[in-house]
């Protein structure tokens, strides 16, 4: 059982991490290893999040002190939250990759830790966002990625127009 004093230096640490926070993203980590949670966290930090595991009343007590409407009495399993410095697309994707390749013991279903990702928030937008909101977004390629595909998207009619004009040109000359 923690004490008034650790309680209170938890929600002090977290008020922090949430004036910073662009994004809320939260967790079951439930039967996940702790050695598996501190490679999470190191993959965390090169993304400019947190990974803070705190108790879903003070939590919520937090939450409302920041004006975020969240729900967190639904969730009947311990849950972690994921705080994000930067908007949402960047620290879903991480999330996502970490829990969709954690090992699934034999006969699971194979998405199973995926469904550890409960819900998120996007607090730039004031968006809540529900679990399969959260798991859309992570499966996303990251920006460049996009970009690049919607370049060569947009460039391939003109492509295919030059080789039509020069197929044309070695017909006239031939």
């Amino acid at each position: 059982m923690k004490t008034k004093l650790q309680k209170s230096e938890e929600l002090k640490e977290a008020r922090q991490l949430l004036d910073k926070a662009q994004a809320l993203i939260f967790a079951d980590f439930t039967k996940i290893s702790a050695e598996d949670i501190r490679r999470f966290r190191r993959e965390l930090k090169k993304v400019d999040a947190n990974f803070l595991v705190i108790k879903k009343r003070l939590l919520g007590i937090l939450l409302k002190e920041k004006g975020i409407n969240a729900d967190l009495k639904q969730f009947k399993v311990s849950v972690g939250t994921i705080f994000a410095g930067d908007d949402i697309e960047k620290v879903a994707g991480p999330a996502y990759q970490f829990f969709s390749k954690l090992e699934v013991p034999e006969g699971g279903d194979k998405q199973m830790w995926v469904k550890h990702l409960l819900a998120g928030h996007d607090i730039k937008r004031s968006n809540p966002l529900d679990a399969a909101q959260v798991v859309f977004i992570g499966k996303l390629p990251p920006r460049e990625v996009m970009l690049a595909q919607l370049l060569s998207i947009l460039v391939a009619p003109l492509r295919s127009f030059m080789y039509l004009l020069d197929q044309k040109s070695k017909v006239a000359k031939g």
